[in-house]
């Protein structure tokens, strides 16, 4: 981790863009999991220019990877743009922010291969420290073959060039208190956006749905084992939370997030409590109880922390808490 911040401070000073002379503490991933979100990092991927020919007939099949620094999540991809070396994308991303000023913007782009390996075209980095909040700002980059700068200085080959805007958007104050501000206020917002344009488009009804699954208590089955996880489904994400060996009183302590394009004010969510089979019986799964939450109170408060009865459940109780956060 050292070598790669070390790298990338070297890097990015060298990049005419920015000063000769760039500090950037890398975020740890360790510390980035425990780390909240604080904002969403808006990306328009834009287009390409001149992009190398990997492909035999001169040609190549990109698309662009990009992920923050210090984040466990996977990447995120752009289309293929199948034999063309000055691909069109304008396709919007979204990315969870957890430290603006340590975290890095990794943009790469890849040729696509049918079978093997995808052969890399050329990279950059952008740092989140170099972006004002709220500002949109245009970036025209020249790819490089590669973040290490001993390495890349001998490599005169041209690369072409991927353009893009970025936004960087905090989120509210916690916006869970906001909803506690004038009426007014909202309105007076509701109006400023109706009047905005491009921009605003560009940021929508962004917001981050985070799911706490804390614990459960009283949980059983029918079945001899009991060593229950949590399974959190909504919009067909399935994601799940440790299992815990032989308890009917797990504490799981465990938070999920969901980046969302517009609030999910007529949805629900459903949390499943299920009890996985060891040794021998290793196979076998048992549903324990579950809960269907509606996400119209959590739009309309910010924030819900509740018991609740787990149904088909003699008396199982689970609880949860979920937030939604907007910039």
């Amino acid at each position: 981790m050292i070598l790669l911040s070390e790298t990338i401070k070297r890097q990015v000073s060298s990049m005419y863009h920015w000063p000769q002379v760039l500090e950037i503490p890398i975020l740890d991933a360790s510390t980035a999991s425990v780390k909240k979100p604080v904002g969403l990092l808006h990306v328009n991927i834009i287009r390409a220019r001149n992009l190398l020919k990997k492909d035999l007939l001169g040609t190549s099949d990109p698309y662009v990877k990009l992920s923050l620094t210090g984040e466990k999540l996977p990447a995120k991809k752009t289309t293929i743009k199948k034999r063309n070396l000055n691909p069109e994308w304008n396709e919007h991303f979204k990315l969870i922010v957890k430290d603006p000023k340590s975290q890095v913007l990794q943009l790469e782009v890849f040729d696509w291969d049918k079978v093997g390996g995808h052969d890399r075209l050329g990279m950059q980095l952008i740092p989140l420290q170099k972006i004002n909040p709220g500002e949109k700002k245009a970036f025209n980059l020249d790819l490089i073959k590669n973040s290490n700068v001993v390495m890349d200085s001998g490599d005169k080959k041209k690369r072409g060039r991927l353009e893009l805007d970025l936004r960087y958007v905090p989120f509210r104050e916690e916006s869970l208190k906001s909803r506690n501000k004038s009426q007014d206020e909202y309105q007076r917002k509701e109006s400023r956006d109706e009047k905005s344009s491009e921009d605003d488009d560009f940021l929508s009804q962004a917001g981050l749905l985070s799911v706490a699954v804390q614990s459960a208590k009283d949980v059983e089955g029918k079945k001899k084992h009991s060593n229950p996880y949590a399974v959190v489904l909504f919009r067909g994400e399935k994601k799940k939370t440790k299992m815990l060996k032989k308890t009917r009183d797990p504490r799981w302590n465990e938070e999920f997030q969901f980046t969302l394009e517009e609030p999910p004010v007529k949805e629900s969510i459903r949390v499943e409590v299920m009890s996985k089979g060891t040794g021998f019986h290793f196979r076998s799964k048992e549903e324990l109880g579950h809960v269907d939450i509606n996400l119209g109170d959590v739009v309309d408060n910010g924030r819900i922390n509740q018991k609740y009865h787990l149904i088909n459940s003699r008396n199982g109780i689970i609880h949860i808490e979920i937030r939604w956060t907007t910039s």
